[in-house]
C-alpha cells in the first residue's frame, strides 16, 4: 500500500475581508500549495474541496468546488465537495488521504475554504446556528444570551468544567495570551496583538464565562495541501511528510457517550503506534479558550483534572514541551470554518520542516491535530485527529 504523505501547503491571511470571495481565496491559497510542492496543475489527478457554510453566507450551494477553482487550471479534474461543520477542511484531507493509500491516485490536492464575514452579521451567525441537530431541542439559555449559539453552548460547557477542576477564569485567560502571542509572530494570522491576562478578562462578556478574547471570531480564508505517494513526492524532489494517521469519528447521538475527540484520538494513536508523549507540537480545535484545556485532557496530554496545571507550567507556549496551537489557533490565526482543519495541517507542515520562525517547537518531529464540528447531544456532531511526522 503506498505510504500518503504532504508534499506542499499554502494557505491565505485569515481575516474579513469584504471584498474577497471564494474564487479569489482559493486561488490564492492553491498557487502557494503547488508552489511549495513543486508540482504544476496537470500533475493533480483530483480535488477535494472543504466547505461549510457558502450555501447560507454567499448562497453558493452544489458546485463550490466546480465555480471557485474554475480559473485555476483545475477545471476538468475530479472534484468532490465536502460537507462536514468545522471539519470540513479536515474530513477532506481524511478523504484525500484515503485515495493516495487505496493506490487510486498519486497526486491530490485538498482545499478548505470559507467566506463567513458579511455586512449582515445576521447572516454569518445564522450559519452557526445551523451546526445543530434543528430538530433537537436547545439547552435552556442556549441561543438567547450571546446571539451566537455556539458560544452560549460552549459557556454551559466551560461552567460545567470548571465545577469540576481545580481551575478558573484567569486559566482561560492564559490560553489567550499564549494564543495571541503566537498569532502576533504569525503573518497569516487574524488577531496579531499580544494581550494580558487582565485585558482578557475585562473585554466584554459574551456568554457567562467568556468574555470576548476567549471567543473564537468569524472570519475568511483558505488553505490548501498538496498530497501524494511518498515515490512521487521524492520523485519531485520534496522531503515528505508522513501522515501517519487520520482518524475521523461522528457522534453516536446519544448524551454520555464517550465524547468523539476522544475516541478519535484513541484511534489515531492506535493507528500511528504512538501514545501522546510522544507528541512534539498539536493543533487543535480552540473554538473557544476553556476548550483548549478540555482537549489537553481529551487528548492525554495530561491526566484528567490536570490541565488547569499544564497551561500554567507554560509546557504549552512556544517552544514548548509539547507546543500548542503556535499558529495562534482558532482563537488568534482565525476560524473561517472550512478552512480549519487544512489550516492546522498548514502549520504542522511547517513545524516539521521547521519553516515556522519564531513560531517553532525545536526538533519538531510528530504533530497531531485535533478539528471539530458541529453540535450533536451534547458534543462536537464529528471529530478528525490526524498524526503527522518527518
Amino acid at each position: 500500500m503506498p505510504k500518503a504523505v504532504i508534499a506542499g501547503v499554502g494557505m491565505t491571511p485569515f481575516g474579513k475581508f469584504l471584498e474577497r470571495n471564494l474564487k479569489s481565496l482559493s486561488e490564492e491559497a492553491v498557487t502557494k500549495a503547488l508552489d511549495d510542492a513543486r508540482v504544476e496543475t496537470q500533475d493533480i489527478q483530483c480535488v477535494y474541496f472543504g466547505n461549510a457554510a457558502a450555501g447560507v453566507v454567499t448562497g453558493q450551494e452544489m458546485i463550490r468546488a466546480q465555480s471557485s477553482l474554475r480559473n485555476t487550471g483545475l477545471a476538468g479534474k475530479p472534484m468532490f465537495n465536502i460537507e462536514n461543520a468545522c471539519a470540513s477542511g479536515s474530513s477532506a484531507f481524511h478523504l484525500a488521504r484515503t485515495a493516495v493509500q487505496a493506490g487510486q491516485y498519486d497526486c491530490v490536492l485538498v482545499v478548505g475554504t470559507e467566506k463567513l464575514s458579511h455586512e449582515d452579521k445576521r447572516i454569518s451567525f445564522g450559519a452557526f446556528a445551523r451546526g445543530v441537530d434543528l430538530d433537537e431541542p436547545l439547552p435552556p439559555g442556549v441561543g438567547s444570551g450571546s446571539g451566537s449559539v455556539f458560544m452560549d453552548i460552549y459557556a454551559a460547557k466551560a461552567r460545567k468544567w470548571l465545577a469540576s477542576r481545580g481551575a478558573d477564569t484567569s486559566d482561560f485567560a492564559r490560553v489567550c495570551v499564549k494564543s495571541r502571542l503566537a498569532g502576533s509572530l504569525n503573518a497569516d494570522a487574524q488577531f496579531r496583538k499580544p494581550t494580558t491576562v487582565e485585558e482578557v478578562l475585562n473585554s466584554r462578556m459574551v456568554s457567562e464565562p467568556l468574555t470576548l478574547f476567549m471567543c473564537s471570531s468569524i472570519g475568511d480564508g483558505a488553505a490548501a495541501i498538496v498530497v501524494c505517494s511518498e515515490s512521487f513526492a521524492r520523485q519531485r524532489g520534496v522531503a515528505p511528510v508522513f501522515i501517519d494517521a487520520c482518524s475521523i469519528v461522528s457522534a453516536p447521538g446519544v448524551q454520555d457517550a464517550e465524547l468523539v475527540a476522544v475516541t478519535a484520538s484513541d484511534k489515531a494513536y492506535e493507528e500511528a503506534g504512538i501514545g501522546p508523549r510522544e507528541l512534539h507540537v498539536v493543533e487543535l480545535h480552540d473554538a473557544s479558550a476553556p476548550a483548549e484545556l478540555m482537549h489537553y485532557e481529551n487528548l492525554g496530554l495530561c491526566d484528567d483534572g490536570d490541565a488547569a496545571r499544564l497551561i500554567r507550567s507554560g509546557d504549552t507556549g512556544l517552544g514548548g514541551r509539547i507546543s500548542v496551537n503556535p499558529s495562534g489557533g482558532l482563537l488568534s490565526r482565525g476560524h473561517p470554518v472550512g478552512a480549519t482543519g487544512a489550516a492546522q495541517l498548514v502549520e504542522l507542515t511547517r513545524q516539521l520542516r521547521g519553516q515556522a520562525g519564531e513560531r517553532q517547537r525545536p526538533g519538531a518531529k510528530v504533530a497531531l491535530a485535533e478539528n471539530n464540528g458541529g453540535q450533536l447531544a451534547g458534543d462536537s456532531a464529528v471529530a478528525v485527529v490526524t498524526i503527522l511526522s518527518i
